[in-house]
Formats: C-alpha cells, sequence, structure tokens
C-alpha cells in the first residue's frame, strides 16, 4: 500500500487546496461513477446550506450532484483489509461552496448500503443513511439502484454507460468546476468541520443514461443536465478537523 500512496502524495500540483499537514487515515476505489448535474436556485440552496459557508456557483449557477458508484479496496492506514467491511455501494448528494476563499462540498447526504459504515460515519458528523442498493455490470452498461426508506425517502434507480473516449476537464470547465474539489465540510452542533480528500486528477467520459426513477425531497429535480461517467479512481481520506481548531502532532509526528 504505502508505493501506491506515496506516489499519489507527490502528485499535488493539481490541487485547489493544499495538503493537509497531518497523515491520511483512510483509502478506498471508488468505481463506476455516474456524475449527474442539476441546475439549482440559489435561494431554494440556502437554507439547507450552514450559513458559514458561501455558495459556489459557476457564472451565477449554482448546482446539486448526485453520484452512485461502488466503493472497494477501502483500508485504514497501516491496517490490512478488514473483510466484510471493505466494499460497499455508496450514493451521494452533494452542493459546491466555498470557504475562506476555498472551493469545496457540502454534502446533504450520503446513502450506503452497508449499516456498519454508515453508524461509524454518522459517529463523525457525516449525513449518511442506510439504503437498500444493488448494482449490475454487463457490456459496459452499468444498472444502479438505491432506495432509501422513512421520514427523508429518496430513490434512485437507472442505468448509465460511457459514450465517448476518457477525457481530462479542462482548466476553467464548468466539468472542471464539478469535479476538482479536495475540501468537504459538515456541522456538529454548530461548529464548522473540515475534511480533506486526495487524488488525481478526474479523467471521465460523457454518458448516456437511462433513469426510471429520481427522487430526492426536498429538491424537485428535473432529468439532469450534465452526465459523466469515471471507470475508477483511488483516493485518500482525512479525518474530520475543526476550521477554527488545527490538530496537533505529537514528538512522535503521530495525531
Amino acid at each position: 500500500m504505502a508505493d501506491f500512496t506515496d506516489e499519489l502524495l507527490e502528485k499535488t500540483s493539481h490541487r485547489t487546496a493544499p495538503l493537509p499537514k497531518q497523515q491520511w487515515r483512510l483509502t478506498q476505489r471508488w468505481d463506476h461513477l455516474l456524475f449527474m448535474h442539476f441546475p439549482v436556485s440559489t435561494e431554494m440552496l440556502r437554507g439547507h446550506v450552514p450559513s458559514s459557508l458561501e455558495l459556489d456557483t459557476f457564472e451565477g449557477q449554482a448546482w446539486i450532484g448526485i453520484i452512485p458508484f461502488a466503493v472497494k479496496d477501502m483500508r485504514i492506514r497501516g491496517l490490512m483489509r478488514i473483510p466484510f467491511f471493505h466494499s460497499y455501494l455508496e450514493l451521494n448528494v452533494r452542493t459546491y461552496v466555498t470557504y475562506k476563499g476555498v472551493p469545496g462540498l457540502y454534502f446533504f447526504s450520503l446513502d450506503a448500503n452497508h449499516l456498519p459504515v454508515v453508524l461509524g460515519t454518522r459517529i463523525l458528523s457525516l449525513p449518511y443513511f442506510k439504503a437498500g442498493m444493488s448494482i449490475g455490470v454487463e457490456g459496459g452498461v452499468i444498472d444502479y439502484s438505491s432506495s432509501r426508506k422513512g421520514k427523508t425517502s429518496t430513490i434512485f434507480k437507472g442505468s448509465y454507460r460511457s459514450i465517448s473516449e476518457p477525457f481530462t476537464p479542462d482548466e476553467g470547465s464548468l466539468t472542471y468546476w464539478f469535479l476538482e474539489r479536495y475540501v468537504l465540510w459538515t456541522e456538529k452542533g454548530k461548529k464548522l468541520l473540515r475534511g480533506d480528500i486526495h487524488h488525481e486528477r478526474w479523467r471521465v467520459t460523457e454518458a448516456e443514461t437511462s433513469i426510471n426513477r429520481l427522487m430526492f425531497p426536498p429538491f424537485q429535480l428535473d432529468p439532469p443536465t450534465y452526465t459523466h461517467y469515471a471507470a475508477s479512481q483511488r483516493a485518500l481520506l482525512w479525518p474530520l478537523v475543526s476550521e477554527e481548531n488545527e490538530p496537533k502532532k505529537d514528538s512522535s509526528g503521530v495525531l
């Protein structure tokens, strides 16, 4: 694991925020990602995003992203892969924000089909929810289903496939603005928490989608305006820290 993480950590020139000073804690591989993006009004978003975060827009337009994918090979730093814990499905709903000039993500929800992951991440103040989910891959077509029942029911059922050659989005383009973000924020009480993510620049393709059901209240969403597909991405994740108090290292460099 050290070989690929060391190589990944050497590639930082593309980041929109510096790497954290502390060490990463978790690594994951993300497979079969579908990026669906929907234009929304800033007025609709404002009441659902912490006031400490500034809504980010592209040429005055705000966006919501919905991303279904599969998590594979999840490992905690220094540990071997944990049986029955390293793979699951996830679907997140996010928007785009800045804090003190740093661009990043704010997640409205993150659905997963693995209860230990949901419970563990909710302790960390991330809005994870348990959902019934499935994925099937055949002939280049990915069939994906996610359904969360309860007070905040959500549904996504559809299929998608790549329909172009892979490309790296041009800096300054809308696709670059969607994807090249390496910080997320969440709230715990009145405290703003920051999490850092690191991976190589995204290589994506245009995607063709067939959506059977799409329901994510309180947002009323039309079919997505932009859809992109990414085959895979290896990521490193850092623990959440308060924006007011950065963690200190002891003499050994361990948090």
